[in-house]
């Protein structure tokens, strides 16, 4: 009887030990904030604040980047982000270690945790040794200092009724206007003011001449909170410019009910981009078991697009299918009639055949956008009328959405500029994914293999690796992806690197012929890619501060071996 007592003692006790054991999984890692910490959307200062962890708060822990000095987590109150971790939390650096390395976008894998007892401290203690982490925002009911801090604008910019790039216009500023500002969103990078003409909205800060030390004097405002602050007398008064008129009316049309698509879009194809069609280039993309094959077309107001007749008959004649895709100039997209313009120049190329367009070229930067009116929302407009446009005269040409430069460069999103994510889930909110065949993505810039989804050199975000592209832009629309361009660049046969892009300087020839390989071999049996355009294929030997030969997969000796690894 003693044994079978004992027996059973030692039963409970695994029991126990199995339920305890299922608790802290389903919870992860839990820790403890040793100080006020920022829980940040990615591993980096750069990103934005989510959270205020205050000290004694408990996070649960899933994640960390290679090096473990950031982790992932759940706070108590159920925000995801990121946090740095030396001497910040109360877990052993053995205990961090033993986290699996996660990238930014991967699925959180526990649950909230208990909540700690916290304890009050004045601001977040500093993330990094040589960075000082800016004070925790006042709470955003705070009402407004009395007098306001007045700034100019640097540019033409709008102003909007929230602190979005995607909220409604309710307002303008010309370069040079006085903007008398009464607090922030919080995470200072909108600031809301009232401009000379009276009218009340949010702007971009890095588009003022506002300061950090001006910004951090202001009190964080909802947009509900009441605005109390006089028009300024000063800076140029102007009414609303015919070009801002028109840009405001473009970007806030209602969409149109999207157009039936007689193309189903399903399989696998590869090709690539070139510079020009010619038997050389042929013969290379033929070796590479290549059929589509793409080029830019910089399109300008009024163009006629009968001239691609030409190419895309030839490019057919030679057995490739034929992408083109149509960029416009920043400058000219805010002209009268620029959406509808550009659309009908499109439907012209479906009405030549063409086999896909592409809308737009990384509209998320300036370099594309007129700064100012970057966001996803602005630019599904275009999309919206190029979809129906095209599919109205042909329903067989599939309509790619425009690849967002795949950057995280911004931090989130401002008038000049937005990083991918956000701008694709600004599209994705906007109802993009009703005006496109295929989502259009840009992998130009991985010096990894494509099977590895960590332990990139510069350091772990989601651009770095084929995988997450393809899941975040899948997951995103809920559409098959087309890369557009994805290379990877060697300076092989070249000379060194500029320096923007000494990160390659050690890729091989032989590593981008593999990779590239290894890429449209998980591309094909993903189920989730439709069509992938190697950039590049015949820009030999065009190697300056943009070094595109690097791409080329026909190099400076005139040998192809990405073209054997892809065509065997």
């Amino acid at each position: 009887m003693r044994q079978r007592n004992r027996w059973i003692a030692t039963l409970m006790t695994l029991v126990t030990m199995t339920l305890t054991v299922g608790i802290v999984s389903a919870q992860g890692l839990v820790a403890t904030a040793q100080s006020n910490l920022s829980l940040r959307v990615c591993a980096g200062t750069e990103w934005r604040r989510v959270e205020t962890l205050s000290a004694g708060m408990n996070i649960a822990l899933d994640g960390r980047i290679t090096d473990g000095t950031w982790v992932r987590g759940i706070s108590q109150s159920g925000q995801v982000g990121w946090l740095y971790t030396p001497g910040n939390l109360n877990v052993s650096d053995d205990q961090i270690n033993n986290l699996p390395v996660v990238n930014c976008d991967d699925p959180v894998t526990v649950g909230a945790p208990p909540p700690g007892t916290v304890v009050q401290e004045s601001a977040p203690q500093q993330e990094q040794a040589s960075q000082e982490e800016a004070p925790a925002a006042p709470a955003a009911n705070n009402a407004p200092s009395s007098g306001g801090v007045s700034v100019t604008a640097n540019l033409n910019v709008n102003m909007r009724g929230e602190p979005d790039a995607g909220s409604q216009r309710v307002g303008g500023l010309n370069a040079g206007d006085t903007f008398l500002v009464d607090g922030h969103d919080g995470e200072l990078n909108w600031i809301r003011g009232i401009n000379n003409r009276g009218e009340v909205g949010w702007v971009a800060a890095n588009l003022t001449s506002i300061t950090l030390d001006q910004i951090l004097s202001i009190p964080a405002v909802s947009p509900g909170t009441p605005f109390t602050l006089a028009a300024p007398g000063g800076g140029a008064v102007a009414g609303p410019q015919p070009q801002q008129e028109e840009a405001a009316a473009q970007e806030q049309a209602a969409l149109p009910p999207a157009v039936a698509s007689n193309g189903p879009v399903r399989g696998f194809s590869y090709g690539g981009h070139i510079q020009s069609l010619n038997t050389n280039t042929a013969n290379y993309m033929w070796r590479a078991g290549m059929t589509w094959v793409k080029i830019q077309v910089r399109y300008n107001q009024g163009d006629d697009p009968s001239g691609w007749a030409g190419f895309i008959n030839e490019a057919h004649s030679l057995g490739f299918r034929v992408l083109l895709g149509v960029v416009g100039h920043p400058g000219q997209v805010l002209n009268s009639g620029y959406y509808d313009a550009y659309a009908g120049y499109v439907a012209g190329l479906a009405s030549l055949g063409v086999d896909a367009v592409e809308v737009w070229n990384e509209p998320n930067i300036d370099r594309e956008w007129p700064s100012g009116h970057i966001s996803g929302s602005n630019y599904t407009q275009l999309l919206a009328r190029s979809y129906n446009a095209i599919k109205s005269v042909n329903g067989n040409t599939m309509v790619i959405s425009a690849a967002p430069a795949p950057t995280g460069y911004y931090g989130g999103c401002s008038g000049a500029g937005c990083d991918d994510r956000p701008f694709i889930q600004q599209m994705a909110a906007a109802g993009a994914a009703n005006y496109m065949d295929c989502a259009g993505a840009h992998y130009n810039e991985g010096i990894v293999p494509p099977n590895w989804t960590s332990g990139d050199p510069r350091g772990e975000y989601y651009t770095r690796y084929y995988g997450s592209m393809v899941n975040l832009y899948y997951s995103t629309f809920g559409k098959s992806v087309c890369f557009t361009e994805l290379g990877y660049l060697t300076p092989e046969g070249y000379g060194p690197l500029p320096g923007g892009f000494a990160w390659a300087g050690d890729t091989s020839v032989a590593e981008q012929a593999a990779w590239l390989d290894g890429a449209m071999s998980r591309a094909a049996s993903s189920g989730r890619v439709r069509l992938v355009i190697v950039w590049n294929v015949d820009f030999t030997g065009v190697y300056g501060d943009d070094p595109m030969g690097g791409y080329s997969i026909i190099r400076p000796d005139g040998s192809c071996p990405a073209c054997d690894a892809l065509g065997n």
